[in-house]
């Protein structure tokens, strides 16, 4: 069993044909939740796994659970996988990496003729980005029952789309009975999409767990009027007080030495040249390990917005659209993973999760880990992100190791 590998090249090459489903010209993909490339991209998974002789399910939110049979079905499953929508001009290897090792581990139990005492299922789970549909992590967040199904039938994309919707119109607005829970154990495996490992030089992370999340929607609003002749004693500009406020959420965050808080979207209105913007509605993201800490930053965030509105003649209203407590990750997994490490000769590094994943709500309800592979330069969501093929494989060999070792775990 020690000996089993998955093979790189294949990995490799089905890592690049998924990737051409939303292929962008700068190297990356944009396959938001539910549009066409995602169907694609969906489409050409279950012809993988189906080819592997994989039972393959689809739930009323479009996960796809492909199932291969152990040798004792009524045993709880194991379970792997991630997710295949991207953002916006995003990477190919953010969540498709972890669904494809999940394709190449199955691949290398067949060729190997090992069948696992457990079924093993791999797992495409539905909108975790949260980029088209907000919030994120949809289909993994249902399916743990963190979330309520008709909630996240009815979330509309820009265009007013709905994601119900859109699940039916791709032929993925699935009726499975099947329902993978209770599960021995869950592993994903990511790409880091940061820059420890890199500077580090260690292919191996570990983390610890996810962080929490809080994420607010923000208005801003002020009064339009003419750029001329309008004094700036006078105004009351929204974009004005937005910068303040951005300025300020950036430094509140450096300052607490350990919580991160990023503006993402920024929509000004009405967006024109020779226009004192009366309206400006933006996004905020904060993160930390410690809770207590990332909600004394947010305090002092919706206290920085309302001082620079008062400041800059504005009103703001501020609304926390999403909140997820920090998730440890269980520690005899976490075990298996860097035990799989060593033994294949691969250094390892304790760490924490700062990006969310499925795993935020699937280790609520399932024993879960993490397995994190380097990201070049530490960029992710960009079109340069990248990981070397040897990085890819030697994750994959980790997960295939860790879910060969619970996945003949007995009763």
């Amino acid at each position: 069993m020690n000996s089993v590998r998955v093979d790189k090249a294949r990995l490799q090459n089905r890592m690049e044909a998924i990737s051409a489903f939303g292929a962008t010209a700068g190297g990356g993909v944009t396959r938001l939740a539910l549009s066409d490339a995602d169907k694609d991209a969906r489409q050409q998974l279950s012809a993988w796994l189906k080819e592997l002789d994989c039972e393959i399910h689809v739930d009323g939110m479009g996960n796809i659970f492909a199932v291969l049979p152990g040798k004792d079905r009524s045993l709880p499953p194991v379970m792997t996988g991630s997710h295949g929508d991207s953002q916006p001009l995003g990477g190919r290897f953010d969540g498709m990496l972890g669904v494809v090792a999940g394709v190449e581990v199955v691949s290398a139990l067949r060729e190997a003729g090992v069948t696992l005492l457990r079924d093993l299922v791999v797992a495409d789970w539905t909108n975790e980005e949260g980029s088209r549909f907000t919030p994120g992590c949809s289909g993994s967040g249902v399916w743990a029952g963190k979330l309520a199904q008709q909630d996240m039938y009815a979330l509309k994309d820009q265009q007013g789309l709905t994601l119900g919707g859109e699940l039916a119109r791709i032929g993925f607005r699935g009726d499975s009975s099947y329902f993978p829970r209770p599960v021995h154990a869950v592993f994903e495996l990511h790409i880091e999409q940061g820059p420890v490992l890199e500077e580090k030089s260690i292919p191996i992370g570990i983390p610890q767990g996810i962080v929490c999340l809080r994420w607010y929607n923000v208005r801003v609003q002020g009064v339009p009027n003419h750029a001329g002749p309008t004094p700036m004693t006078s105004r009351h500009d929204a974009i004005y007080a937005f910068s303040l406020m951005a300025a300020r959420i950036f430094e509140i965050a450096r300052s607490s030495g350990q919580v991160v808080a990023t503006v993402g979207e920024v929509h000004a209105s009405p967006n024109s040249r020779n226009v004192i913007a009366g309206d400006v509605q933006f996004t905020i993201d904060v993160r930390g390990w410690d809770e207590a800490a990332t909600d004394d930053v947010c305090q002092r965030i919706e206290a920085a917005l309302a001082e620079a509105a008062q400041q800059a003649g504005c009103e703001v209203t501020p609304e926390r659209i999403w909140q997820v407590s920090r998730v440890p990750f269980d520690q005899r997994l976490r075990g298996m993973v860097r035990e799989a490490a060593t033994n294949l000769g691969l250094p390892c590094l304790d760490m924490v999760s700062g990006a969310s994943h499925d795993m935020i709500y699937i280790a609520q309800v399932a024993p879960g880990a993490m397995i994190f592979v380097p990201s070049m330069g530490g960029r992710s969501h960009a079109e340069v992100e990248n990981t070397s093929w040897e990085d890819c494989a030697a994750g994959a060999d980790v997960l295939l190791h860790c879910l060969m070792r619970a996945g003949n775990e007995p009763g």
